[in-house]
């Protein structure tokens, strides 16, 4: 997926707001191209999760003292002395969301929609707000919606790069890929030819063109020595997992680690870093990467589905925790990833039957490589072909290159 915004933001290892706006602007822009991970609102009702032990903890807050909290306390403050003022308005908006995907922490999405408050609900809202609320609506999985947003602010600013990007991540989560290269298309005009070949790239080798893919992006980052660090993480993240479907392993594992050495901390290179590892059947590395990550909901089920591989003793403690954080999200209706939850009943609860409910309601929303996998795996376990049969139709019309898939399918075969 590839979102982004504009104004100021905060930076990934302390929150800093920006000052040179040029600068900041093109690298909120790229802090927001590597696939977010969607999130959907369960419609299961849950009775309230009570943990065992009183030593299970649901989640770790950032601590107070921390500079970024203080940066956006006094934005907050700020901001309730003028509430008015638009532009301070979308500077907290975007810092709050910022820090949501840095701490992979949904509720920042709510403080963000509260800044905007005085012009969400306009017949007109200001372009700026719109395209924040077409984020924050997209997280939801209100696709329908973000797009309307998207295109009011593509008619009046047909420049805004943002608001492209944006429209492509849904429509590429969503599988139509077509609509999905159309909004990649006027960044070749918009902006630097890394990121217009990211984007593309990204779809493209979704769509029967992995190969061809891999080779055009590799081009294109030898030809930009010098790129935006969030631009260049992107493009080599799209290089390890393409390379990682077409079971190029070495090759994945040189871009995964280059990508480590721009950004040691993006939520989204972790998790994709873990699976390959995972797959790779590499346990103790997991652990050694996501050791301090545990406050990601995702990444604590790669650590998790890493103890499974070890036999380790911490793994029931590690079950515990993810139940509880699961039920707690539903029970405050927070957004929360169906796609990891399929994971967690099918692979740590042992739940074929749940896990292929979730998997299928998470395949209505969305339709990237691990949400056909897991629902894929799903069916199997369960026995039960016919729910993957869509899986399969699918896969097959957009011509998808995975091995992983590749193997599945022959299994349901």
């Amino acid at each position: 997926m590839i979102t982004s915004t504009s104004i100021h933001s905060i930076t990934a290892t302390g929150c800093n707001i920006f000052k040179n706006w040029n600068y900041f602007l093109k690298l909120f822009i790229l802090s927001w191209v590597i696939p977010y991970q969607v999130f959907f609102v369960s419609t299961l009702n849950a009775a309230p999760y009570i943990p065992a032990d009183d030593a299970v903890v649901l989640q770790k807050l950032p601590a107070p003292g921390n500079v970024g909290m203080r940066t956006l306390l006094q934005l907050r403050n700020t901001l309730s002395k003028s509430p008015a003022d638009l532009a301070l308005a979308a500077e907290l908006a975007r810092s709050y969301l910022q820090i949501g995907k840095t701490m992979a922490d949904p509720r920042y999405e709510g403080y963000a929609q509260a800044a905007l408050q005085p012009w969400w609900h306009m017949d007109q809202p200001p372009p700026t707000v719109l395209v924040l609320r077409a984020i924050l609506r997209q997280r939801q999985h209100n696709f329908e919606n973000a797009l309307n947003d998207l295109n009011r602010v593509l008619r009046a600013q047909p420049g805004n790069i943002q608001a492209w990007l944006t429209q492509a991540a849904i429509y590429q989560v969503q599988g139509d890929y077509q609509a999905a290269y159309r909004s990649c298309f006027p960044l070749f005009r918009l902006s630097s030819n890394l990121l217009a070949t990211a984007c593309t790239a990204s779809i493209s080798s979704l769509n029967g063109r992995a190969q061809e893919s891999h080779q055009a992006l590799r081009k294109a980052i030898e030809q930009t020595p010098v790129a935006a660090p969030q631009e260049k993480l992107w493009a080599l993240t799209i290089l390890a997992e393409t390379a990682a479907r077409l079971e190029k392993y070495s090759e994945a594992e040189q871009y995964f680690q280059m990508a480590l050495a721009v950004d040691r901390k993006d939520n989204y290179l972790l998790g994709a870093y873990g699976d390959f590892l995972l797959d790779q059947n590499r346990p103790e590395a997991v652990q050694s990467l996501l050791q301090q990550a545990a406050q990601s909901d995702g990444l604590m089920l790669r650590l998790a589905l890493a103890a499974q591989q070890l036999n380790a003793p911490g793994l029931d403690s590690d079950i515990e925790t993810l139940k509880a954080r699961f039920a707690a999200s539903r029970l405050r209706k927070e957004t929360q990833h169906l796609r990891d939850e399929a994971r967690f009943t099918l692979h740590l609860l042992y739940d074929s039957d749940q896990a292929l409910k979730l998997a299928v309601d998470n395949w209505r929303i969305q339709r990237e490589p691990w949400d056909a996998r897991i629902l894929l795996e799903a069916a199997l376990q369960q026995n039960d072909p016919a729910a993957a049969q869509p899986v399969i139709d699918w896969l097959r019309s957009v011509n998808l290159e995975d091995s992983q898939l590749a193997r599945l399918l022959g299994e349901l075969s």
